[in-house]
């Protein structure tokens, strides 16, 4: 009689090992070089205003182009990860930002950098989702909250990486070489197609026995398989029929709507922070060195902020930890504004908060969706919050045009939190995948998706 195997709960209970390890290392590389790419038009951004002519309102557009192609490349290549499976769904992302980012360094006027920019959008977009999706199915249970949000501390690390390789080249070689040389990472795309895992359930869908006993073998190294063993998923983790709709499907529907707006408030949050705090910090009396190190305790706490939100979701529900760091975000953002001592604690309070908040929702709808449709419900999540990354920059400056006492400037961005707390509070933990522990092989009854 076959022996059957239920693939996820043989993932939730493997031990780590060198499998897990290089899994984590592939998807934290990707998103070293999508930030990287992602960041690269802010470190280049003032040559580039001399080079092209262009003034400030210009030259924030081209900025701001790869945030719109970010976010319909959460969408798309979220479902075509799922749909044609992981290794093509990263693979694409790849593609789109090395080529695009690289094709904008031979650009000599802004239409075309900017068209350039949202082509390579789609990739940076594309990535985090596709990659949150690998790193959620693959983490053994205990650790994966902590593994997916130090994963996504690559962002963080391909922005310092920008930075530090603009400070080496523009002066040298101008603008164009930091956007040339991301073009290099397309090689890493065969290495990509033969090394990166597939998604389980879509090795099922496809059959694909043979590279299914590879990965099995490596998650659990300590299993011997026999020919008639049986890989199985339950029903609801069959990697087939519209992936979209089915966000909606099982009383998904408003949990999903819930992560939407979770994701846009967090988004408005951190770009508003990002692109207003040196300016809000200045208006309050400080000088622009000072101002600088404001922004410096604010990034550097939320890598912290990140990694321990993920600590704290592994040991307690990640739903309520998640609500709390938007509790705390709130809280904060208003003692900053009023000015509460010390600052430098209230700031980097703020940014451990805010980031770290962004990146438990990447962790929480990760373990929310079942595996079939993970990277599409990361993928819309993400693509629809990106609405808030992009009207934040543009919705502070008007507050602050509209020259209010500086409390309420924060008091703005803290209200904002305080929305993404109650849509957080209001996702049905209960439905999501991680949730149900369904074993596959007891649930013959219930229809089962087998290798």
């Amino acid at each position: 009689m076959a022996h059957r195997i239920d693939v996820h709960k043989l993932a939730d209970e493997a031990t780590w090992n060198s499998f897990h390890t290089t899994v984590l290392l592939w998807c934290f590389v990707i998103l070293i070089l999508g930030g990287y790419d992602l960041a690269v038009a802010g470190t280049a951004l003032p040559s580039i205003m001399k080079d092209m002519g262009v003034d400030a309102t210009q030259a924030g557009f081209m900025v701001s182009a790869a945030l719109f192609g970010m976010m319909f490349g959460a969408i798309a290549l979220g479902y075509i990860a799922d749909k044609y499976g992981r290794r093509i769904g990263l693979s694409t992302c790849v593609l789109f930002f090395s080529v695009f980012t690289a094709a904008a360094g031979f650009t000599s006027d802004p239409i075309t950098f900017s068209v350039m920019r949202i082509l390579a959008g789609l990739g940076i977009g594309g990535a985090i989702p596709n990659v949150a999706a690998q790193m959620t199915e693959y983490s053994p249970k205990n650790v994966r909250g902590v593994m997916v949000t130090l994963m996504c501390c690559g962002y963080a690390v391909g922005s310092i990486l920008a930075a530090l390789i603009g400070k080496q080249f523009i002066e040298s070689y101008g603008w164009q070489s930091v956007f040339i040389a991301a073009g290099a990472t397309v090689v890493l795309i065969p290495f990509i197609l033969k090394y990166m895992p597939e998604s389980l359930p879509f090795l099922i869908k496809q059959h694909d026995d043979t590279h299914l006993r590879q990965v099995v073998s490596k998650i659990r190294p300590n299993i011997k398989l026999e020919p008639q063993e049986e890989f199985l998923v339950p029903a609801e983790d069959r990697a087939e029929g519209p992936t979209v709709g089915r966000l909606f499907q099982d009383s998904r529907g408003l949990s999903t709507v819930m992560f939407w707006l979770g994701y846009l408030t967090c988004l408005f949050m951190l770009y508003a922070l990002s692109s207003w705090l040196v300016k809000l910090m200045a208006l309050a009396g400080y000088s622009l060195g000072s101002a600088l190190n404001f922004l410096l305790a604010y990034n550097v706490d939320a890598i912290v902020g990140a990694v321990g939100g993920g600590w704290l979701a592994d040991k307690f529900n990640i739903k309520w930890v998640t609500f709390s760091f938007l509790i705390v975000a709130a809280v904060s953002l208003t003692l900053l504004g009023y000015g509460t001592q010390p600052l430098f604690l209230v700031v980097a309070v703020v940014g451990a908060s805010a980031l770290g908040t962004q990146i438990l929702l990447y962790a929480h709808a990760g373990q929310f969706y079942p595996t079939s449709i993970k990277a599409t419900g990361v993928g819309f999540a993400s693509g629809v919050g990106r609405i808030g990354g992009i009207i934040a920059p543009v919705g502070i400056g008007v507050l602050v045009s509209m020259k209010l006492p500086l409390e309420q400037n924060f008091l703005a961005i803290a209200a904002v939190a305080m929305v993404g707390a109650i849509a957080v509070a209001f996702i049905n933990h209960g439905l999501s995948a991680s949730a149900h522990n369904y074993d596959a092989t007891k649930s013959d009854a219930a229809g089962l998706s087998r290798a």
